[in-house]
């Protein structure tokens, strides 16, 4: 009995060893490489449970995730014969397991040794066909457009795909930069100054035009007070000549004329006044 036990024991091991190397399984992104004595077999992408032939079949892992690659900083050269220093970052991933293996073994330190090398050509061939000033005004994503391409053109070989190549620093050396940053501060002085001059001269014609129109309401307003006291005066005339169209009245207003002569006349304070025999005012004191 305890033979049999044993025996039991041992063909469950055997069993489950046995079906334990008939199966593996694939993540999510990832690739797994089936070798049979060496040779690739088939490559297996799709999450889940698989199956090889035990004994005789082995696997290998390869990550289908994106990853990171800090580059170390680089001197380029730019069209115009000037020194710059480029700091790329990198995102890459495999695109052809089998390539990856074939080529670089699947081992990670030489894809970023192949990774580095194409992106460091990249980079050079495209600062040196440019000037400094056209760096400068294509930084960001038309630069990062031009070196991925040029990158991936290295890099398709060994089944590895340069997602995106981007400069995080595009610095000078130190003994360029004041240089430089004093030619940046004059062109944006000279662009500022430009800009104050165009406003001046809008603000001058602002103020020529308001001027040109105050002058003529002005004028306008003028002429118009002009003709209504103009027309005022004859409606006055007219209504004093209503007024006194006939001898009484006449004699009426200018004995009312006189009243006021002679009131202004006392309230100087002098109390004297002078008067000719013949003047209204004597006329009115005498009674007659």
């Amino acid at each position: 009995m305890k033979n049999k036990k044993g025996l039991i024991v041992i063909i469950a091991l055997v069993v489950i060893l046995f079906f334990r190397g008939c199966m593996f399984s694939v993540g999510q992104k990832e690739y797994v490489a089936v070798r049979q004595f060496g040779r690739i077999v088939r490559i297996e992408s799709e999450p889940g449970l698989h199956f090889k032939l035990p004994l005789f079949q082995d696997t290998q892992r390869i990550s289908a995730a994106t990853i990171l690659y800090d580059i170390p900083t680089s001197d380029v050269i730019t069209k115009d014969k000037k020194s710059m220093i480029a700091d790329n970052y990198v995102l890459w991933r495999v695109t052809d397991p089998q390539k990856y293996i074939q080529t670089l073994n699947a081992i990670k330190v030489r894809a970023d040794e192949r990774i580095e090398a194409a992106v460091y050509n990249a980079t050079k061939n495209v600062i040196s066909s440019m000037t400094q000033d056209e760096i400068i005004d294509a930084r960001g994503e038309q630069l990062t457009e031009r070196i991925t391409k040029e990158a991936n053109s290295d890099i398709g070989a060994y089944g590895i795909e340069i997602i995106q190549s981007e400069i995080k620093a595009l610095d000078l050396p130190n003994d360029n930069k004041e240089a430089v940053y004093e030619r940046m501060i004059s062109e944006r002085q000279n662009i500022a100054a430009s800009y104050k001059a165009e406003g001046d001269a809008e603000a001058q014609k602002i103020r020529n035009d308001t001027d040109r129109q105050v002058a003529i309401m002005t004028a306008d307003a003028k002429r118009d007070a002009q003709v209504l006291e103009a027309e005022g005066e004859a409606e006055y005339m007219k209504i004093l000549q209503a007024a006194y169209n006939s001898k009484d009245k006449a004699e009426f207003y200018n004995y009312i004329r006189s009243l006021d002569a002679l009131t202004q006349s006392l309230s100087s304070g002098n109390g004297t006044v002078i008067l000719d025999r013949d003047s209204e005012i004597a006329k009115i004191l005498y009674g007659e």
